[in-house]
């Protein structure tokens, strides 16, 4: 690599990462009149932006607060002083004024009504840009030399950026492929930030083996014939981190070794604390939630003449697929000789879970830089005019435009925190 450059370059204010949190606070910094430059390590900006909304961007969730607010457990109280600069129908009055319409779905999350999160992206883009937004492609984030000046690996070797305050957006550690990997941990240590270990957030689980042999992951048999396969109209079971029981009605994915979806993902935050704790977390499946149990016992017991058991249950209560397969994979030897016993499975299939799959799969990532650290603006304590926001902060929710929202109000927190921190310090906007 060629030696870095001699003379810095100069920034009024450097970003370092160009996901949502980034782009909101260059939103609002340009809108002080004050000039922004935003580097990012990946060829482009908004990577995990546009993945994420491949399948429709989840832009927010319409819950009304302070229900909205709750779903950021632990961190409740931080999030909703975020969620008083931008909320969910501050991003909705957001992306209109970006010409994106948007519209509620039966789920009550959120979605530009075309869908896409690429239109959004190209129009937020060219807006900053005509703002004054100077963008710097495949720049990836060093660590501050001892002038304090940025240190950035580029194409052209390693280069020095000073700037009058700083703002670092660098995600979590799910999805390294798209640019967040997690290696600014040991850098923001050393500054002086208290960093809550990386964990998954939103993330799949392995199996502890229903054979009792102590092994990970499903059989062979199940693992081979349905992993991919949808578990639908199901129902979760598991204990919440109080100690109170949680259910919820959706979907999930049977994997090679274990489980993920929808409803999984609901839970995963209570399950990842369980299985710290415990060593293991014990979840059930309602395989037939909109049946209760004496129905489905009393179909259990229908005569079922010279037909098998799992074809009497095919018959009566449409009990097929991954569903059996599941059943009969999570159940003792012999209970499908006993109707009463087997219509209790039926209705709560137990599954020991015994381990969390590793962060970089997960959706989202919780831990990160502790909001305790941080001054209300999101400047480190111990590092005047260093600011962070987005994911790299740690707060965890749950997916439906949760994530998102949060993202986009640190980047405006953030961005009027370093705008009031310039102010004060008589670093004015040029003229």
């Amino acid at each position: 690599m060629p030696a870095p450059s001699a003379v810095p370059h100069a920034a009024q204010v450097a970003i370092v990462g160009g996901g949502p949190a980034g782009l909101m606070a260059a939103e609002v910094l340009l809108a002080q009149g004050l000039r922004v430059d935003l580097y990012d390590a990946m060829p482009s900006v908004g990577r995990k932006f546009l993945l994420a909304g491949k399948g429709g961007l989840n832009l927010t969730h319409a819950e009304p607060r302070p229900g909205f607010d709750r779903r950021y457990r632990q961190r409740t109280d931080a999030v909703s002083s975020w969620l008083d600069r931008l909320d969910g129908d501050g991003i909705r009055r957001w992306a209109e004024g970006l010409g994106i319409g948007t519209f509620v779905g039966t789920s009550q999350r959120v979605f530009p009504t075309d869908m896409k999160a690429a239109p959004l992206l190209r129009a937020w883009l060219h807006r900053l840009r005509a703002q004054g937004l100077r963008l710097h492609a495949r720049h990836r984030w060093l660590g501050l030399d001892e002038a304090g000046a940025l240190r950035l690996a580029s194409p052209l070797g390693e280069q020095r950026v000073t700037a009058d305050a700083v703002l670092l957006a660098l995600g979590g550690a799910s999805w390294p492929q798209l640019g967040s990997d997690g290696s600014w941990v040991a850098e923001l240590r050393r500054l002086g930030a208290d960093i809550a270990p990386l964990q998954p957030a939103n993330c799949g689980f392995d199996v502890r083996r229903p054979s009792g042999d102590g092994g990970i992951g499903w059989s062979e048999h199940l693992a081979s014939r349905f992993a991919g396969a949808p578990l639908k109209n199901v129902a979760l079971a598991w204990t919440g981190s109080d100690g109170q029981p949680q259910r919820r009605i959706g979907e999930a994915v049977v994997t090679p070794a274990g489980l993920e979806g929808g409803v999984v993902y609901a839970a995963s935050a209570d399950l990842r604390d369980t299985l710290a704790r415990d060593g293991h977390a014990d979840i059930h499946w309602d395989l037939l939630p909109g049946r209760d149990l004496a129905s489905v016992e009393a179909e259990c017991r229908h005569p079922r003449g010279s037909r098998s058991m799992s074809s009497h249950l095919q018959s009566r209560l449409k009990l097929t697929g991954v569903k059996a397969a599941l059943l009969r994979e999570c159940t003792p030897a012999g209970s499908y000789d006993d109707p009463a016993r087997l219509a209790g499975f039926i209705k709560a299939l137990p599954v020991r879970l015994a381990a969390a799959r590793p962060v970089a799969e997960a959706i989202s990532t919780a831990g990160g830089v502790r909001l305790e650290c941080l001054t209300p603006d999101l400047m480190l304590r111990a590092r005047p005019g260093l600011f962070c926001a987005g994911e790299m902060l740690d707060w965890e929710a749950p997916t439906g435009g949760y994530l998102l929202t949060a993202c986009l109000s640190t980047g405006r927190v953030a961005g009027e925190g370093i705008a009031r921190w310039l102010a004060a310090r008589g670093a004015a906007a040029p003229a």
